[in-house]
């Protein structure tokens, strides 16, 4: 361990994100001083599936910011999105600004890609993230610990919410998880049904 008066940064690991996008935190240990702040297009999904077949098509060859949304813990149960980050930092090798932003979880596994997770409200209960398209300009900006959409307020706040897929909860049983979905507490109060109803 590092002694206090040759710390590795002044700074903690995590940082909290705040903006019109919400609420959400970011592991910055390990993210450059030279990404700290991403500017760039949003490219919106609402399965982590679609990633993917977009890389290797070359689609996220660009500067951008990539959107999973309906990730929380009352869309699909929070399921972990460690698998993003590889493709991400393919395309930050090849040089290109490129980030992260989710209202599901990862486990610390973001390494060098700028990840803002555990946004709140999570897209399902109407947060910005259900009204965001493809190309609408995102900051993220992990210095002065702010996250949000550069459109104009009066635009957004006219957008009608983009709804998830009907069937992203059908099959393999998940119909009997559907009322823990509708009970589970937001990422912010822990994802938990312990105090449900009680939060203020």
């Amino acid at each position: 361990m590092a002694p206090i008066n040759k710390s590795f940064s002044k700074e903690g690991g995590i940082k909290l994100l705040k903006g019109n996008l919400g609420r959400s935190i970011i592991k910055v240990s390990a993210v450059t001083k030279d990404n700290m702040i991403i500017e760039a297009p949003a490219v919106v999904i609402d399965d982590q599936k679609k990633l993917l077949p977009m890389f290797k098509s070359g689609e996220l060859d660009r500067d951008c910011i990539v959107v999973v949304r309906y990730q929380g813990p009352k869309a699909n149960g929070m399921p972990e999105l460690h698998k993003l980050t590889p493709y991400l930092g393919v395309l930050q090798d090849r040089g290109y600004s490129v980030a992260l932003v989710t209202d599901g979880r990862m486990s610390g596994a973001s390494g060098k890609v700028p990840a803002a997770i555990h946004v709140s409200p999570e897209a399902v209960e109407g947060g910005l993230l259900s009204k965001l398209k493809d190309g609408d300009l995102i900051r993220l900006d992990a210095i002065r610990g702010v996250l949000e959409c550069c459109e104009k307020e009066e635009i957004l706040k006219r957008r009608e919410i983009t709804p998830p897929d009907s069937h992203s909860d059908e099959g393999c049983g998940r119909e009997f998880f559907a009322v823990c979905r509708d009970n589970v507490s937001g990422a912010e109060q822990g994802a938990s049904f312990l105090f449900a109803g009680y939060q203020k």
